[in-house]
C-alpha cells in the first residue's frame, strides 16, 4: 500500500498515556477482555481515548498465532466497514469545498450507472437509502463466493454497472448496503481527480498523523504488523479466516488502535475538518415520509446511557471492530479482534459501564412474572394450531411457527409469549409483537417491532408447506433461467420426484415448494424465489429475500 508508513512519521504525535488509570480500574477492563486473552491463541486490541489522550491501549492474544506474534495498539488490522465513515468524511470535505453537493444526483458523478427511473441523490448512498443491492450478495449469487474468492473493487464495480433495477424506491427505507460506499469511493474519485486512496490519505490521515493507516488498492499489497485473521474456538480449534472482500470505500482500509484514537478525537476535537465538518458527517439520514434514520454519513447517531453516542461496528472474515465516540464527554472506545468472535461487539458496552456516567431515564421494569416461563403457556393450545406454518414477508423475512408442549415457538428456538387473544410477542421483549389474522382459509400476520426500518405492520402471509405436485406438473418448472443484471444462470432440474437448483458454481440444492409459485431452498442467496407467469406459463423467477429483491431470472429453455 503506497499511503503506508511513508513521510507521515512527521506528523505530530498523539499524547498517548499521559493519563494514567487507577491499577483497580485497568484490573476490570483486563477482566472484560479475558476471554481473548489465551496463549497461542488469537484475541484483540482495546483502546480508550479521553479528552486529547488515549489513555489505555493494550493487547490481548496473538496477531499471527502461526508466528507467536503479539497483538498490540500498533498491530495493523483490517477495519472493515470502519471504513465507511471516512468515506462519509470525504464527502463531506470536498462538498465543503464546492466540489459536490449532497442532494447532487449520482448520474453527474456516475454517468455510467443505470437510470432507474428515480432519481439517487449523494446523499442517499450516504444514509443507505438507496435502494441498490448488496455487491457482496449479487458476487455470491453470480459465482464469486464469500470465503472462497476476492471481490476486488472491480469486480463489484462492473457488476454494479449492470444493474437495472432497484430493492425499493430511493429514500422510502434504509437498508444497510455496501455497494452505497464503493459508489461513494467512485464519486470522490470522480469530484477530487485524485485516486480515492490519495484524497483520504491526504485529507484525512495526514492531518491526523494516521501512519498506520490506509485504503488498500490491490488486496496484494505486503502490510508491515496486520494481524492476521481466524475463526477460532477455544479449546476446539484455530483456523484461517482470509480477508475475501477489497472494495474501497465500503471496506479495504487498514488501520491500528493507536491510528484510530487520533481519529476518534478528532469527532470533538477536529484537527483534519472543523465543527461544521464533523457536524454535518453526523446529520442523521430521513426517509420520504420523514422518519428520522439512526444512520448518518458513514457513522450511526444514538444514545447510550443518556449521552449522545457516535458509532460503528465492522466485521469480515475473523476481523471484528468496533469503534463509539461520546462527543459530549470527549471519550471513546476501540476495539479490534482477530478471532472471529461476535462476543466482541459486547465490550464496548462493559467500557461504557466503567468510564460513562448513566443518566438514561430510568423507566419501570419488566413485571417479574414476564421473565418466568411459565407464563408461556398457550391459554388454549388448540386455538393456535391454525396459526402453526411457515410465513413469508413481502421483504424476504421468513417466519415458522409451531407448538411444542403446550408453547408456541418462533423458528425452532425462540418462545413467544400469549399477550392477549392473537397477539403473541418475544419472549423477553414485549415491544416486538405478532398478530393473527384469519381469512378464511388464509392466515396472515402482522409484524410491529421498534426497531423495524420498513414501515409498520409488516405483514406475513402463510405459505402451503411441500406442495406434493405429479412429475408432469414439476416438470414445468425445470429449465434454464438467466440474470441479465448479473450475466449468470441457473438450472432447476428434476431428479427422482424432487426439485433441484443446479449451476457449475455450488453444489446442487434441494428446492421444496411452498405452493406453486414460492420456492425455499438451502441456497442462502435463494433462501426465497417467487415464479413468475405469463398466462399460466412459468416465464421465469424473481429472488426476493431479505438482502436481495426484484432480481429476474428469465426461464430461457
Amino acid at each position: 500500500m503506497k499511503s503506508f508508513i511513508s513521510a507521515l512519521a512527521l506528523c505530530c504525535v498523539l499524547h498517548a498515556f499521559s493519563q494514567s488509570l487507577p491499577d483497580s480500574i485497568k484490573t476490570k477492563v483486563d477482566n472484560i477482555f479475558k476471554p481473548w486473552d489465551s496463549a497461542g491463541s488469537p484475541g484483540c486490541v482495546v483502546g480508550i481515548v479521553k479528552n486529547d489522550s488515549l489513555i489505555y491501549a493494550k493487547g490481548y492474544g496473538l496477531a499471527n498465532v502461526e508466528d507467536n506474534i503479539p497483538n498490540t495498539p500498533q498491530s495493523v488490522y483490517y477495519i472493515c466497514s470502519l471504513a465507511k465513515q471516512f468515506t462519509g468524511y470525504a464527502v463531506v470535505l470536498l462538498a465543503r469545498q464546492g466540489k459536490l453537493k449532497l442532494d447532487d444526483d449520482i448520474h453527474v458523478y456516475l454517468p455510467w450507472m443505470a437510470d432507474f427511473g428515480h432519481k439517487i441523490t449523494i446523499r442517499n448512498l450516504l444514509n443507505h437509502t438507496s435502494g441498490i443491492r448488496d455487491e457482496i450478495d449479487m458476487a455470491e449469487i453470480s459465482g464469486v463466493p464469500p470465503q472462497r474468492a476476492m471481490i476486488t473493487e472491480q469486480v463489484a464495480v462492473n457488476i454494479l454497472r449492470r444493474q437495472q433495477t432497484l430493492n425499493f424506491i430511493p429514500g422510502d427505507m434504509y437498508a444497510y448496503s455496501n455497494s452505497n460506499y464503493i459508489l461513494l469511493a467512485e464519486i470522490v474519485k470522480a469530484a477530487s481527480g485524485e485516486a480515492f486512496s490519495s484524497f483520504v490519505r491526504d485529507a484525512i490521515f495526514l492531518p491526523l498523523g494516521m501512519i498506520h493507516s490506509g485504503f488498500m488498492d490491490d488486496s496484494r499489497d505486503i502490510i508491515k504488523g496486520r494481524a492476521a485473521s481466524y475463526n477460532f474456538k477455544s479449546g476446539a480449534y484455530c483456523k484461517n479466516a482470509y480477508q475475501f472482500s477489497n472494495t474501497l470505500g465500503a471496506g479495504s482500509l487498514f488501520s491500528s488502535v493507536d491510528d484510530m484514537a487520533r481519529w476518534a478525537i478528532n469527532f470533538y476535537l477536529p484537527r483534519a475538518g472543523d465543527a461544521k465538518d464533523i457536524e454535518q458527517l453526523a446529520q442523521q439520514g430521513r426517509l420520504n415520509n420523514g422518519k428520522e434514520n439512526d444512520y448518518a454519513l458513514g457513522i450511526s447517531v444514538d444514545s447510550s446511557r443518556g449521552w449522545k453516542m457516535y458509532s460503528h461496528d465492522g466485521g469480515l472474515a475473523g476481523y471484528r471492530t468496533h469503534i463509539r465516540v461520546y462527543p459530549d464527554l470527549k471519550t471513546g472506545f476501540i476495539v479490534f479482534s482477530n478471532a472471529g468472535d461476535d462476543r466482541i461487539y459486547n465490550t464496548a458496552e462493559s467500557l461504557a459501564a466503567l468510564f460513562i456516567p448513566d443518566k438514561s431515564p430510568k423507566t419501570a421494569m419488566a413485571s417479574p412474572a414476564r421473565s418466568d416461563t411459565a407464563t408461556a403457556f398457550l391459554k388454549d393450545p388448540e386455538s393456535f394450531r391454525a396459526f402453526e406454518g411457515d410465513y413469508l414477508a413481502a421483504n424476504g423475512f421468513l417466519r415458522k411457527f409451531a407448538i411444542r408442549n403446550g408453547l408456541l415457538w418462533m423458528n425452532k428456538s425462540i418462545l413467544m409469549i400469549q399477550v392477549s387473544g392473537d397477539t403473541v410477542c418475544e419472549f423477553g421483549y414485549p415491544q416486538i409483537k405478532y398478530i393473527f389474522h384469519l381469512h378464511g382459509k388464509d392466515t396472515t400476520i402482522d409484524f410491529y417491532h421498534p426497531y423495524l426500518r420498513e414501515p409498520q405492520p409488516l405483514r406475513f402471509v402463510k405459505l402451503i408447506r411441500g406442495l406434493q405436485l405429479p412429475d408432469s406438473e414439476l416438470q414445468a418448472y425445470a429449465g434454464t433461467y438467466f440474470s441479465h443484471e448479473l450475466l449468470c444462470s441457473y438450472q432447476v432440474s428434476l431428479e427422482d420426484h424432487q426439485l433441484f437448483y443446479s449451476t457449475n458454481l455450488y453444489p446442487d440444492a434441494k428446492i421444496t415448494l411452498m405452493g406453486k409459485d414460492d420456492m425455499l431452498s438451502d441456497y442462502d442467496f435463494f433462501s426465497h424465489v417467487r415464479i413468475l407467469r405469463k398466462n399460466g406459463r412459468i416465464t421465469g423467477f424473481e429472488v426476493s429475500n431479505q438482502d436481495t429483491r426484484n432480481l429476474i431470472f428469465e426461464k430461457i429453455e
